[in-house]
């Protein structure tokens, strides 16, 4: 048994890292564990386009040396598939005992969690967004700055989506955009001054991507790897967080330890069991931070309350399409940004909003689209290569609210996930098409027919809502600090502890949230 820690943090991913920098600030002692798996795959030193044309060697890079693009061939996102970014999801479910039914359960033991291949998307919760939290919208904006102006952000720009995002004042100018986004970009705001398609918005993305250095991360070269590894550290990941942390003194990372349980020792402190390669490992603390992902801190929190089911987790509903702009038709491939290009909001019925962004896919494997076309695949591998450069691909969300997701503990420990939408999602996402289409061509971007594909429940990988925040919890929800009812020291920082989730990218309020709770924690164990 290991000797004690002030804070035991599970997890090191973005909620993980972002709770320990006020610990430490304060003067404690913090362990933080994970999983451990790092990659066994460098990430490209060219840009994408010289390695897709110049490497005779660049299978081991699509596919991987062990052919793991090929074993995953039905993997529901792209995301699962590309072989630098295996350990990211490797053993995730076995090793945290998950079984799912109609859901994508998706979370990750290496070390960075999920921030080691998400799509950097940053906003702020407002408004309606807070209205099911437990504590004023005043106590978050301290938190996002620290947060914003760590991370590094881009996107600053006066557009429609400003006060949307509402990260501006922290962030870098926008990455660059390419010259099929930026008409759709001209002609909607040609648009838009004769105030047609008023429920429709569009602007830049807010990216936790860097256009000017920071610290040792290099800003944004257009090399278009952002699918398979950034060289230069541009895109945020918690790992560089956690180099930074192992130079604090106070604390510690120990990797390789996957957290099966909770309990309370006869002293009142809090004893977490886990295992590694070697066998069980007993570690003991004042307090300890659910930071393993939603997933994996709700069996924990649920094994720790003995609870056996949870119906409020949410998730957002998603869908994918792609559009092709006639005008760019035979374009040649150029450099160019692989994440997002353009986001937007769109109003549906019942006060409901939709929120998406538009990639450039010239940087995704024409396999990743050929496998929706409706033709052979070498016909189908030569009409995508003809077609790609002149298409953008595009995604949205509508609000977790509208998933029905539950969570329920057998007598050994499993935890297991079952899926499902709420009955008004079909119609609401056939809305959705059929106003995306309509914008979108008035902007000269014809939706493919039949490319509108909705994912299955948990593919928009926002798991969130399992354990939420509340002015008077109950049985498995928690405080506003995010403490189990029930189990008095065990905070759960990450996802879980979410009150609502909105259609908006949600991780920057994930990382705010831990940080505003580590500094009251803090606060609280230094009385």
């Amino acid at each position: 048994m290991s000797g004690h820690h002030d804070v035991i943090i599970i997890g090191s991913g973005p909620a993980g890292v972002s709770a320990a920098f006020p610990l430490l600030d304060a003067g404690l002692k913090v362990l933080m564990i994970d999983g451990g798996q790092q990659a066994t795959a460098s990430v490209p030193s060219q840009s994408f386009m010289q390695w897709r044309e110049n490497d005779p060697e660049q299978w081991k890079t699509m596919v991987g040396q062990d052919f793991h693009a090929l074993r995953q061939a039905d993997a529901a996102s792209p995301k699962l598939r590309v072989p630098t970014h295996a350990h990211v999801f490797a053993g995730f479910a076995q090793g945290n005992d998950v079984h799912s039914q109609n859901f994508m359960a998706i979370g990750s033991l290496a070390t960075g969690g999920l921030s080691n291949a998400w799509g950097c998307g940053v906003a702020t919760f407002q408004g309606q967004d807070l209205h099911d939290f437990p504590f004023a919208s005043q106590d978050l904006q301290p938190s996002y700055e620290v947060i914003g102006r760590r991370i590094g952000i881009s996107g600053q720009t006066d557009d429609e989506l400003s006060s949307y995002f509402g990260v501006d004042a922290w962030a870098q100018a926008p990455t660059e955009m390419d010259e099929l986004h930026r008409c759709i970009l001209s002609r909607h705001q040609r648009i838009k001054r004769s105030n047609q398609d008023s429920d429709f918005k569009m602007g830049r993305p807010r990216l936790a991507v860097l256009t000017q250095d920071l610290a040792d991360r290099k800003a944004c070269d257009l090399s278009g790897n952002c699918m398979w590894g950034c060289a230069g550290s541009s895109l945020y990941s918690a790992t560089q967080d956690l180099a930074s942390l192992k130079r604090r003194a106070g604390f510690e990372h120990k990797p390789g330890l996957v957290a099966g349980h909770i309990t309370r020792h006869p002293d009142g402190h809090l004893m977490v069991h886990t295992r590694d390669k070697h066998g069980p490992q007993t570690l003991q603390g004042h307090r300890v931070f659910l930071a393993a992902g939603t997933l994996a801190s709700s069996r924990l929190a649920m094994r720790a309350l003995g609870l056996s089911t949870i119906t409020q987790m949410q998730s957002c509903p998603t869908a994918a399409f792609m559009l092709w702009s006639p005008k760019h038709l035979g374009r040649p491939r150029s450099p160019t940004f692989g994440l997002g290009q353009l986001s937007f909001t769109l109003g549906l019925t019942a006060g409901i909003n939709g929120f998406g962004s538009l990639f450039n896919p010239a940087t995704i494997p024409l396999a990743e689209f050929v496998r929706h076309v409706p033709l052979g695949k070498r016909l189908g591998i030569d009409f995508m290569a003809a077609l790609v450069t002149s298409c953008s691909v595009g995604n949205v969300f509508l609000p977790g609210t509208l998933s029905k997701t539950r969570l329920s503990l057998d007598e050994t420990g499993a935890l297991k996930v079952e899926g499902h939408l709420d009955s008004s999602v079909a119609t609401l996402m056939n809305q959705a098409r059929e106003r995306l289409a309509s914008v979108f061509l008035k902007r000269g971007a014809l939706m493919l027919p039949g490319s509108f594909k909705i994912g299955l429940p948990g593919s928009d990988i926002h798991h969130a809502c399992s354990l939420p925040m509340r002015h008077r919890p109950e049985r498995g929800e928690t405080t506003p600090l995010g403490e189990l009812a029930g189990f008095d020291g065990v905070h759960a920082i990450d996802g879980a502890s979410l009150s609502y989730l909105p259609e908006k990218s949600h991780t920057m309020t994930i990382m705010a949230n831990a940080d505003r709770i580590a500094r009251i924690v803090a606060v609280n164990l230094n009385r």
